[in-house]
């Protein structure tokens, strides 16, 4: 929503003169009240308030009073008998309280908590709103007020359950042109002004850049930020689209944008419209019509195929970024690699090429010529085609364990190639998580995660997808297997995850096993494993967060307990004396 202000008098620009300003001539107000009686009526009542001797607004009451005649004995007889000094029984009950013992921070937060508790009881926007025109300029306690983060915090509540208050819009303007965007986390609060979102988004993509160790976290909160509405979302994805275009990590910004699509799909937001037109697929009618049909749809349809096939098989074929579309990728990989999933022979070979297409050629500006002409190097397009029919054929075919193990050599060889991996792991995920999987499984490690071994040793850029997976599976349901079945099970899948760890995958891993300490819903022998495979399995030097997030684990009694020797020979106790005044 669009929410435009008269800020004139805000910034100390041509202040507004109130009502109960003298400035005429013969010392005569210049806007003289209509009806003396009624304003001295209207003050007297404002007098009788409660402690109305202490409000802001006393000094131009006071002016509106005396300028219509009213006698200085009963206004101060009604502001003296009306004052029950509660701001000063709150100090003096506040200065008990130290004198009693009470630290001064805690005695600072009751009474700061009841005010916010009170403020938000009795919260009137419409009444904040007359701060515009009374004050005429952003008042001194306002602007003292944003320098607290308790206050603060008090107005991001009350802006997020009055978004049309204007003077609370303003006070977010503030907070932002102040530097504490990075507070504002409700998404409702900054969008009311694009400024504010500019600097919110700001603050998100940066983190996103410098979060290297959680950017998957990191980028579902950029993403469900800029998914609020759809104001949000066209210039958020125009704002990345521009990025996208520099030489200098332009590439992590395109890597942002469609992950921000992709989790607007997860949460049913048709952004395919605003998708194609960001990314110049007019110019290409057949192939943005047939690209259209099928992400709207979300589903591949064998006529649209072809016609992508016969634009990009042909001597001039439209910009590979058109059909890298992260929807229509995925909907080719499911195609291709998911069980039960048929395919006409007649169309396999296009989908096949298509998919090898977006993954392998290489678009780049053509040497001495203009920036318009790109040069495409397809070297690896023919083999990319061949590892996938090889890969597809594999998995095509409904096969247990040992028959996998004769085809290994031949799907390594094809692994090599990253969008192959990507396929492998969307196989393997279909096949592990039947229910029935484990039951009829007699391998201490079957076939299909020893797969996955493999594709995170040559593919570090799958890794994470890897951990996701083996997440699913530790905490998956396993009821018809017997109790110790089940701990052997979890124990193997924890081989997996350790093998992740010594593959480079090392803080998500430990992050996980550190969250499932917390919650307390592992069998302590589980995590107790887990850290003795690790400590067999590393050596020094560690990164201080290694330290951080391990160590922990390390010294909890519970877990390493019976792994202590007498002596400090143990590794448990060697890892603890070497790093526990780190």
């Amino acid at each position: 929503m669009e929410v435009e202000y008269d800020d004139s008098g805000w910034q100390g620009r041509a202040k507004a003169q109130s009502k109960a300003e003298i400035t005429g001539e013969h010392g005569k107000s210049e806007t003289q009240e209509d009806n003396p009686q009624k304003t001295i009526q209207e003050c007297l009542e404002k007098f009788l308030t409660p402690d109305y001797i202490m409000e802001p607004g006393i000094f131009t009451q006071l002016k509106r009073y005396f300028q219509s005649g009213g006698s200085p004995e009963e206004v101060i007889s009604m502001l003296s008998e009306n004052y029950k000094a509660v701001a000063q029984m709150a100090n003096l009950l506040a200065e008990w309280l130290i004198l009693a013992g009470v630290k001064v921070t805690e005695v600072q937060a009751m009474v700061e908590n009841h005010l916010k508790e009170m403020i938000l009881k009795s919260f009137d926007p419409k009444k904040a709103d007359t701060i515009f025109t009374e004050e005429g300029e952003t008042p001194d306690w306002l602007t003292e007020m944003i320098d607290h983060y308790t206050w603060r915090s008090l107005i991001y509540r009350l802006a997020e359950e009055y978004p049309d208050c204007l003077m609370l819009n303003f006070t977010i303007k503030l907070i932002s042109d102040a530097g504490f965007q990075s507070e504002i986390t409700s998404i409702s609060t900054a969008a009311q002004q694009i400024e504010v979102f500019s600097r919110v988004l700001k603050t998100s993509i940066v983190k996103v850049l410098n979060n290297p160790d959680d950017v998957h976290g990191a980028i579902q909160e950029c993403a469900r930020m800029v998914c609020h509405g759809q104001h949000t979302y066209v210039y958020s994805q125009v704002l990345i689209q521009v990025l996208s275009q520099e030489q200098k990590g332009g590439f992590n910004m395109k890597r942002l944008s469609q992950e921000i699509i992709k989790y607007a799909l997860q949460n049913n937001q048709n952004v395919t419209p605003i998708t194609m037109a960001l990314n110049g697929s007019a110019v290409y009618p057949q192939a943005c019509q047939a690209l259209t049909s099928m992400l709207t749809r979300n589903t591949l349809n064998p006529a649209d195929i072809t016609v992508l096939f016969r634009n990009y098989s042909g001597s001039d074929p439209p910009p590979i970024d058109l059909i890298r579309n992260p929807q229509f990728l995925e909907l080719l990989v499911d195609a291709l690699f998911r069980s039960g999933v048929k395919i006409n022979p007649e169309h396999k070979p296009k989908y096949m090429f298509l998919l090898a297409y977006a993954s392998a050629v290489i678009d780049q500006p053509a040497k001495k010529r203009p920036l318009t002409e790109r040069m495409l190097n397809k070297e690896e397009l023919k083999s990319t085609i061949q590892a996938i029919e090889k890969a597809h054929a594999i998995c095509n075919v409904d096969q247990g364990s040992t028959e996998l193990i004769a085809e290994l050599q031949t799907l390594y060889n094809c692994i090599k190639y990253p969008v192959v991996g990507v396929g492998v792991i969307r196989w393997i995920e279909n096949v592990v998580m039947e229910p029935s999987y484990f039951k009829l499984s007699t391998d201490s490690c079957p076939t299909h995660l020893a797969v996955l071994d493999e594709v995170a040793a040559v593919h570090p850029t799958l890794q994470q997808q890897i951990l996701f997976l083996l997440i699913r599976l530790f905490e998956s349901k396993q009821d018809e297997l017997e109790i110790l079945v089940q701990l052997d099970m979890k124990k193997m899948i924890l081989d997996r995850m350790v093998n992740l760890l010594t593959r480079g995958c090392v803080v998500p891993v430990l992050r996980y096993i550190k969250q499932c300490c917390a919650i307390e819903d592992t069998d302590i022998s589980l995590i107790r494993y887990f850290v003795t495979e690790v400590l067999e399995t590393i050596t020094h030097p560690y990164s201080p967060e290694f330290v951080q997030l391990f160590l922990p684990m390390v010294e909890n009694e519970e877990i390493t307990g019976t792994m202590r020797g007498e002596g400090d020979n143990d590794p448990v106790s060697e890892f603890i004396g070497e790093y526990s005044d780190v």
